[in-house]
């Protein structure tokens, strides 16, 4: 009997897919899930897969692994897709499809399916990864194939094969949940002019009923990778998770946005990214203390390339590739310590240090200084301003003024 690898996260769309594969392709059907800080929602997988109709389940504990090559790297280069998402679902999709190639490989698998739909982004970065990495492996896409239509109609077809889901027609959000975020799409949500319910939230303390005083953390920093929290240093799970539990408790990382996906529509989700929010704001203050001017302006450029690859799908690329290795030689000096504050949902630095600083208070100070020469300045704005004077004079001289 040929075998398939499904990405298996338990939830209402896999759920239904393993018997859809045993009816529809024959398959035997090895589940897959790959650990990327769920937690409590892995514990019912092993059994839940088996009696759902898969001959076995693999659970790959990826989360070292997601947060030192996926998460870091992205948080180095500064990528937010369209200055509000942080990549949560996108940089996991590789890495997951990558875990489904490992398995495939080692059962012998002709091919690898997903529970993305025909409408999303998933779609796109599962299958991106597979074909980088194992081009001869068959791709199944059940939501491209079947008759299923609506989270209703999945709903449906899982009671009448007997198959408990956490989702109901009176909650349907779609969720996706790793160490990074927490996201939600559908219902309600659907239309952008709701806003979102408290009862959304899972992650984040909503910021109303957060503490009525600010914490303060502190993150230290070398080479652009967070490594300490508050002085302590913690492996890169230990610390993602013990910073979202503060950040979360203070109401600190809601995004709440209409996207472009991909596939050419528009869509609205809501993200819970509480630790992942005080890393980036903590990270750009580092590298504006550390970082020269042309550097962080043209690093803002490649910013918004890299957010789009990882968004994309396109993470196993030689362009993503080089951009890392340009990033990595603008991480060198971007090393020291951050001090942010959380109060009701605002994230804000209150401070930050580097033996790297590029901040000289000599040169910088309102009072007397020996360094600084004030006199040097007019010569500078006259050959700075030279084009503006020259086309000005050309103006007046032509009558165009």
């Amino acid at each position: 009997m040929p075998k398939v690898v499904l990405a298996y996260s338990g939830g209402l769309d896999t759920s239904i897919i393993i018997p859809w594969l045993k009816e529809n392709y024959g398959y035997e059907v090895i589940a897959m899930t790959a650990d990327l800080g769920q937690r409590e929602e892995l514990e019912p997988l092993n059994e839940k897969a088996i009696k759902t109709g898969a001959s076995k389940i693999y659970i790959e504990d990826a989360r070292r692994e997601f947060a030192e090559d996926y998460i870091f790297p992205t948080l180095k280069a500064g990528a937010v897709y369209e200055g509000k998402y942080l990549l949560g679902t996108s940089m996991a999709r590789p890495l997951i499809a990558k875990k489904m190639v490992e398995i495939a490989r080692k059962e012998g698998a002709e091919a690898v399916a997903h529970g993305a739909t025909g409408k999303g982004n998933d779609q796109v970065r599962f299958e991106l990864g597979v074909k980088a990495l194992a081009p001869d492996l068959k791709i199944v896409a059940p939501w491209r194939e079947w008759d299923i239509r609506s989270r209703e109609d999945a709903i449906d077809y899982a009671s009448a094969r007997g198959i408990p889901v956490p989702v109901t027609k009176s909650r349907p959000y779609s969720l996706d949940r790793n160490m990074w975020h927490l996201s939600h799409e559908g219902a309600d949500l659907e239309d952008p002019w709701n806003e979102p319910l408290d009862d959304v939230l899972l992650l984040i303390t909503p910021p109303a009923k957060a503490p009525d005083k600010p914490t303060y953390v502190e993150i230290g920093f070398e080479q652009g990778i967070p490594v300490k929290l508050d002085g302590a240093a913690l492996d890169p799970v230990s610390l993602i998770e013990k910073l979202n539990e503060i950040a979360g408790q203070n109401g600190v990382g809601i995004v709440d946005m209409v996207e472009n996906r991909l596939v050419g529509m528009k869509s609205r989700g809501v993200y819970e990214t509480p630790a992942g929010t005080v890393l980036f704001n903590a990270h750009r203050e580092m590298e504006l203390l550390t970082l020269d001017r042309v550097t962080l302006h043209f690093k803002e450029i490649v910013a918004a390339r890299y957010a789009e690859l990882v968004y994309d799908g396109v993470w196993f690329s030689p362009l993503r590739e080089a951009l890392d290795a340009f990033v990595d030689s603008t991480q060198k000096t971007v090393t020291g310590t951050v001090r942010m504050k959380l109060y009701k949902g605002n994230c804000t630095p209150a401070g930050s240090k580097s033996p790297y600083s590029l901040y000289n208070q000599e040169l910088s100070t309102f009072s007397q200084d020996e360094i600084y020469n004030q006199r040097d300045a007019e010569g500078f704005i006259n050959l700075f301003g030279l084009p503006l004077k020259v086309r000005a004079l050309m103006e007046k001289k032509a009558g165009l003024k």
